[in-house]
């Protein structure tokens, strides 16, 4: 068994880069994070728990995120959504349990809204749930919002490294992609890994999304040090027990 790739042509030309490991079902689906692509830690740790115990596999970029084409500034939630149902659609075959980070929680929240009969579980870690609108737009100043009707464009300071690029209309399309306050009616197991010292995703924000859940079979771990990313040795090896327990 080994993990294989290729690229699934979308609308506009655009190629979606993906890897993906056969096994016994369910497939794990990776669904990851604003700027993030699918060679990070937590990703790569799912592939080879996967490899390791014969699961299928699937991870793979939004268009205009690592591997993948089209420009990052003309990506949505809507449009990445969609890649993430196509890939998924295209790729996989059966029941799903899908683990998404910070955006990719989100992401993966709307997934199984949009495929209730294929998706078994949701596995969500730091999950951004409206996080344009809920946690960025809060924060710009007047400065900011001049430049963003100026030149369509609001260069958005980062932790991380340098400033990048926010677009207006990727600010005003995911206002119509809002989960909270809820309810989701998303009835099936889930379980989010928070952490406690998270600069990006507030735990009680990630707390609001676990309340909007209508799934009576929600486990909430707080981790009490984490931050945003989750990556340590410890937080992997949580991720990997709870991609586990719902996968049988």
């Amino acid at each position: 068994m080994q993990e294989t790739s290729g690229h699934l042509e979308r609308e506009a030309g655009i190629s979606l880069a993906w890897r993906a490991i056969a096994g016994r079902g369910p497939t794990v689906v990776w669904l990851g994070g604003f700027r993030s692509d699918m060679t990070g830690t937590k990703a790569q740790a799912l592939a080879d728990e996967a490899l390791a115990a014969g699961r299928a596999c699937l991870r793979f970029d939004y268009s205009g995120h690592g591997e993948s084409g089209g420009a990052f500034t003309d990506g949505t939630i809507g449009s990445w959504r969609a890649d993430a149902l196509a890939l998924i659609d295209r790729l996989t075959e059966g029941d799903l349990v899908l683990v998404g980070s910070s955006m990719g929680g989100w992401l993966a929240c709307l997934c199984a809204l949009a495929r209730p009969d294929r998706v078994k579980g949701l596995v969500l870690v730091a999950p951004a749930a409206d996080f344009p609108q809920a946690l960025m737009v809060p924060e710009m100043t007047a400065a900011d919002h001049a430049a963003l009707a100026r030149d369509g464009v609001w260069m958005r300071p980062s932790e991380y490294g340098a400033p990048y690029p926010i677009a207006r209309r990727f600010l005003e399309e995911s206002a119509g992609w809002t989960l909270l306050p809820g309810p989701v009616e998303i009835d099936l197991p889930v379980r989010i890994l928070q952490g406690g010292a998270d600069p990006d995703v507030p735990w009680r924000h990630a707390l609001a999304l676990a309340e909007a859940l209508t799934s009576q079979d929600l486990v909430f771990s707080l981790v009490r040090d984490g931050d945003h990313r989750l990556s340590r040795p410890q937080d992997i090896a949580r991720l990997l027990a709870f991609v586990d327990e719902l996968c049988g």
